[in-house]
């Protein structure tokens, strides 16, 4: 049985929260932010330097607001403890304490975020905490979550604008994400992405979905387009500009015009969608309120919630313990590996564009019998931080505003000694020619590429009491026609020199 909000629950039995009560909510709903202060505030410096997520800020309250739609629920439904939801803070709190072992902060801000509603499940109960679903679940979007879509979005772009320019008929030379036509040249880069559109975009075609309809079908078919009609708009303004540029002979498109022409074509889309959305509208039909449960005593709340509270509270003092058993004093020695080949000439100024390691090796290889040197670059990392970590989005092989730029990479399978292990290969070009890098990282004496597999590994290290140690290892050749040239002097010195290698960054950790 369901009720019309505008009714009166005539003769119905009525739950009031005394004042206590609601002081205990409060402490419930503000302990996660308390106690998580360090992720709570990376969360909201994040909104404050990237326009990409500024959008966090009004998440809050848009989800108080649409909680406060409902409080008439509150009038029905008393809330009724939930103890088994313990057991899903607890997990959260885990979950929280071995991403901060890894130094994964948007899991840390994702495990926050997830207590919110974990907290209203444990304190309201099952059936109340589900009348709040949407507005508990809406707090998601307020982790800054979306840069891990930039480099699929990049290729997206540039594979889109290629094909729309050729489509025209201008013959185009494309080097990766970057690409030349008669009248310029064109780079596809973060900013182009049209990941801003992308989270935009489904952050209020979610909030429209649910305000407009009723029918989950229809939600989800909205959220779906939500989805797709940015990619394809932002393919679409990329290619506008470059002919705007084009034709214009590169006075117009190309310097600030360039994004108030995106952010406008982008508005008008989303105008587009909302109001093609609105055929199909579904909000005249008024919102269920539950009919009263039967009458009950008053439930204490005060046990859940200290109960919730120290489900809590253990985590960021475990971690706490566990960062400082796992502290490492001793500065890093890193020393160069007991190779066989003689020192070599440089042949490049290109250095990856990594936060500052506590310790780096540069050197030149020439093999006996070649004539194609190889450079090996190694950046060393101890009791990693947030501002000093091996694993992060912001290490990248080179900086946006570089001379150097990557025209494409892949994964390949190499004989390394004794062993094979996987190394990513990325093709350069600088001043001074083509280059190939092949790099891995090596943590807890391991060789892997998966960033992903390595913050399970440092965590892993970590909780073992290992420490945190981990290097990025590059190896890189020139090239003049083919990149065979390189790969052969690459390969040589990883299957001649890779246990020297090892050798080193081993004795660096302090292994025996």
């Amino acid at each position: 049985m369901y009720l019309n909000p505008s009714s009166t629950l005539v003769n119905a039995p009525r739950s009031r929260l005394d004042g206590a009560a609601w002081v205990l909510i409060a402490l419930a709903f503000l302990s996660p932010f308390v106690l998580f202060f360090d992720t709570a505030r990376s969360v909201v410096s994040i909104w404050n330097t990237s326009e990409t997520f500024a959008h966090g800020y009004v998440i809050l309250p848009i989800a108080l607001w649409l909680a406060w739609r409902r409080r008439a629920v509150f009038e029905a439904l008393p809330p009724q403890p939930f103890w088994p939801g313990l057991v899903l803070l607890l997990g959260a709190g885990a979950g929280w304490m071995l991403a901060g072992m890894g130094e994964v902060r948007v899991v840390q801000q994702f495990a926050l975020a997830a207590m919110i509603p974990l907290v209203a499940l444990t304190v309201f109960g099952p059936r109340l905490a589900k009348e709040f679903t949407f507005p508990l679940l809406f707090v998601l979007f307020a982790v800054p979550f979306g840069e891990v879509f930039i480099p699929p979005l990049i290729e997206f772009t540039a594979d889109f604008t290629v094909w729309a320019v050729q489509l025209t008929g201008i013959p185009v030379l494309r080097n990766g994400t970057r690409f030349e036509l008669p009248t310029g040249s064109w780079s596809v880069v973060e900013a182009c992405s049209g990941v801003r559109y992308l989270i935009s975009s489904f952050t209020l075609g979610c909030l429209y979905a649910y305000l407009t309809y009723r029918s989950t079908t229809r939600r989800l078919v909205f959220i779906g387009f939500s989805i797709l009609v940015p990619i394809i708009a932002n393919g679409l303004r990329a290619y506008m500009i470059v002919m705007i540029g084009h034709t214009s002979g590169m006075t117009m498109a190309v310097g600030v015009d360039h994004l108030i022409y995106g952010w406008a074509f982008f508005g008008v889309v989303m105008f587009i969608l909302f109001w093609v959305g609105s055929f199909w509208r579904q909000d005249h039909l008024p919102e269920a309120i539950p009919a009263a449960s039967a009458a009950r005593g008053p439930v204490p709340l005060a046990p859940i919630v200290a109960a919730a509270f120290a489900a809590m509270a253990i985590w960021p003092a475990l971690l706490t313990y566990l960062d400082r058993a796992a502290y490492n004093p001793a500065p890093v020695v890193l020393e160069a590996p007991a190779s066989r080949w003689a020192p070599g000439q440089d042949f490049s100024s290109w250095r990856a564009a990594y936060q500052e390691p506590d310790a780096r090796y540069n050197g030149v290889f020439l093999a006996p019998s070649g004539s194609t040197p190889v450079a090996l670059d190694v950046l060393y990392y101890r009791n990693q931080t947030r501002d000093k970590a091996l694993i992060t989005s912001v290490n990248r092989l080179t900086a946006s505003k570089d001379a150097f730029h990557e025209v494409g990479s892949s994964v390949r399978t190499e004989k390394a000694g004794e062993r094979t292990i996987a190394v990513r290969e990325a093709r350069m070009r600088g001043p001074r020619g083509t280059f190939i890098v092949w790099h891995w990282m090596w943590i807890d004496g391991r060789a892997t590429t998966s960033a992903y597999a390595g913050k399970m590994w440092q965590a892993g290290a970590k909780l073992m009491m290992r420490g945190d140690d981990g290097a990025a290892v590059m190896l890189s050749a020139p090239y003049t026609e083919s990149p065979d040239e390189a790969r052969a002097a690459l390969r040589s010195f990883l299957n001649e020199n890779f246990a020297a290698v090892e050798a080193a960054l081993a004795k660096a950790r302090g292994a025996q």
